[in-house]
């Protein structure tokens, strides 16, 4: 690794709003102030989260690299000029963790490629407070991520994942597009049997934060719908 190069700082976001400080270490703050460049997902965002952490540079003299979907992979090589020229840059993620579920992981692997440091730091993720909270296996566990989005191959999907579960005992944890959630605790119920343990954590770290394990008999008789809130689903035996 070359001495003269900066390091990616990975930088953790809040889930949604909430005080930065309920869940971020000061660290992370002080280290923010000293950074000029910035590799995130959405610029208005972005911006706002740093203004919450304290941030009181000239947005006008910070270079933002935006990173989404539609980046092309040679663009995102670019990307780490400033690191390879010595300065360092926080790459952000716009919930969470960075390059959990999230296109930074791109920017990880060159960095790495290119022998450039990279730094996570600590911060809130949806998929491990989850997990925390759920009750389930935390020694053994899969996550699949999103799930197919028409209803017969998510169906077929889910019911690989239980008998995948029932064999080995892993926890399975997988998300959906807020406004399908509804339409995944159908598939759900459809596809596993009674005894089978669901958890549907919404809303982390949130003040109307819900994390509710029940097994699938008792989801059954629930009537629930958790609605448009960021959510993990997570299966267990």
């Amino acid at each position: 690794m070359s001495s003269k190069s900066g390091s990616i700082f990975l930088i953790p976001s809040t889930l949604g709003d909430t005080l930065p400080e309920k869940v971020l270490p000061a660290y992370n703050f002080q280290l923010i102030q000293q950074l000029d460049v910035f590799i995130v997902e959405e610029l208005r965002t972005a911006r706002r989260f740093l203004r919450k952490c304290g941030y009181n540079k000239d947005f006008e003299t910070t270079t933002f690299h935006i990173l989404n979907e539609h980046t092309a992979e040679n663009d995102v090589f670019s990307f780490l000029d400033q690191a390879r020229s010595g300065q360092d840059t926080g790459l952000l993620s716009e919930a969470g963790c960075p390059a959990i579920a999230d296109p930074g992981s791109l920017v990880v692997k060159l960095a790495h490629e290119n022998g450039i440091r990279v730094v996570p730091l600590s911060g809130p993720s949806s998929i491990i407070m989850a997990l925390m909270g759920s009750g389930f296996n935390g020694q053994n566990f899969s996550f699949h991520g999103y799930l197919p989005v028409k209803a017969p191959e998510r169906n077929k999907k889910i019911r690989e994942i239980e008998r995948d579960m029932m064999r080995t005992g892993e926890t399975h944890i997988f998300i959906e597009a807020p406004y399908r959630n509804n339409h995944m605790l159908e598939s759900i119920l459809l596809a596993c049997g009674n005894d089978t343990m669901l958890c549907i954590a919404s809303n982390i770290s949130l003040s109307d934060e819900s994390i509710i394990t029940a097994p699938i008999a008792r989801w059954k008789k629930m009537n629930f719908q958790p609605g448009k809130k960021p959510t993990v689903f997570l299966l267990s035996r």
